[in-house]
């Protein structure tokens, strides 16, 4: 039996942390939870998990940090809403050690399980529906404070309404929605704003949710992952998934599975040139709105429209985000090297991830001083806006990051009966697709 399905021992009085869905989610069908501020965690797949824990070194700088594994169960509180609550494994003595998996950034410390309420925790001697109710009457009370309503408690009854649909009409819905625009209060908090609207998040976490409900006879126990939220160090989070290779079923496919996902395929940009859009999400200032785009919309892009889709990823409304390609660019060259140097490994059906902060640069006003001018890149630097240029803010925190390897495969994985020799060739010619438009578009826009 897989280790995800196997009865598992939680830490004793250990306390438990309450799952908040992950706003941020733009493609993918796994759901996605936030464990706190710099934490996410999802279902354990075991093919996944083994790629975490045997992951070469020079790739830890492209892929999320693995933080380890928790047990995730869930109650329904009087309402009937469920809410999902992590608990550690027993052996954590109630802490979940980081391993620091990247080589970009300082080494982390220990993640606890604290009774800190930001990180809504739930302790053993109170059961989940006493604990719940009385987390929904604080949040209450927090969200008619000063007249205004809080954020997670607008969202979270957001959400719940829009749970009370009917799970196959909101599959249409999103079917049928496939690039949708909001428009945002300039004068409010925009990240706090973000978190209301984002439909592709929500149709993943009810999809979970209707799954562990309808398993709730059998178990209400699982195993998830603990992975790095690279959304974390950005105010308004500007990310595009991109599904990345010529093929995306894994080995085990069964004949009906490997058929559809061949068809998906020739049917996409992914035949021609090895990428399609999975989904995106962007902030444009200019325009005052956010911009949700969904893989049903990726699949039917022509390669000209994936440029465009590409383009309109890195514009704010107003201008190209200019400063952002040069780091782009050598992230993805940098990547592609790392795998060209990787043996018999498949990422099969496979994301890249592409992030930046879409907070509005302010103006800097140009002079002779020289302090000035040297606080100004080069690369933002602007002839047509005459005394004003603009500073990028975070240009070099352009992330780019592999996710989603649930049918990876190389010859270190065992029980696999296909070995595969060489590079991933898929893998590493939609890099290239993507580094000659990005360059296209680099090169067209004057840079």
């Amino acid at each position: 039996m897989s280790p995800a399905f196997r009865a598992m021992d939680v830490e004793p009085r250990a306390k438990g942390v309450l799952l908040e869905p992950f706003v941020h989610q733009v493609g993918g069908h796994s759901c996605v939870l936030r464990f706190n501020e710099t934490t996410l965690c999802k279902p354990l797949v075991p093919r996944e998990h083994q790629f975490y824990e045997t992951l070469p070194a020079e790739m830890r700088k492209f892929t999320p940090q693995y933080k380890g594994v928790v047990s995730v169960r869930f109650e329904e509180d009087e309402d009937r809403n469920l809410c999902l609550i992590a608990y550690p494994l027993k052996g954590d003595h109630g802490i979940v050690d980081i391993v620091d998996n990247s080589d970009c950034e300082p080494k982390s410390k220990l993640l606890r399980w604290t009774t800190n309420k930001k990180h809504h925790v739930l302790e053993t001697e109170k059961t989940p529906k006493d604990w719940v109710r009385q987390h929904r009457k604080e949040e209450k009370m927090k969200r008619y404070t000063c007249g205004k309503m809080h954020p997670f408690g607008v969202f979270r009854e957001f959400w719940q309404m829009f749970t009370r649909h009917k799970l196959e009409e909101e599959f249409e819905w999103l079917k049928k929605s496939e690039v949708l625009y909001y428009t945002v209060e300039k004068k409010g908090n925009i990240s706090s704003q973000l978190k209301h609207y984002n439909p592709w998040s929500m149709k993943c976490h009810q999809q979970q949710l209707q799954r562990m409900k309808e398993n709730a006879k059998h178990r209400n126990q699982y195993k998830f992952i603990l992975l790095e939220n690279l959304t974390s160090r950005y105010e308004v989070p500007c990310v595009l998934d991109l599904k990345m290779g010529t093929r995306q079923h894994g080995d085990d496919a069964s004949e009906e599975k490997a058929a559809n996902q061949i068809r998906k395929c020739q049917q996409s940009t992914s035949a021609v040139i090895g990428v399609r859009v999975c989904g995106m999400q962007v902030y444009q200032a200019g325009s005052g709105q956010l911009m949700f785009m969904n893989k049903y919309h990726g699949r039917k892009l022509s390669v000209q429209g994936f440029k465009e889709a590409l383009f309109q990823f890195f514009h704010n409304g107003r201008y190209l985000r200019r400063e952002l390609l040069g780091p782009v660019l050598k992230k993805l060259t940098e990547l592609k090297a790392v795998l060209e140097r990787q043996e018999s490994y498949r990422f099969y059906s496979s994301s890249l991830l592409v992030i930046y902060d879409g907070k509005e640069r302010p103006e800097v006003v140009l002079d002779s001083d020289a302090e000035d001018l040297e606080d100004l890149s080069e690369e933002s630097a602007d002839e047509s806006a005459g005394a004003y240029a603009y500073k990028p803010i975070g240009a070099s925190s352009v992330d780019v990051r592999m996710i989603d390897f649930a049918h990876t495969t190389c010859r270190l994985y065992g029980e696999d009966t296909v070995v595969h020799e060489g590079q991933d060739a898929g893998y590493i010619f939609g890099l290239q697709s993507l580094i000659d438009i990005v360059t296209e578009i680099s090169e067209e826009s004057g840079e």
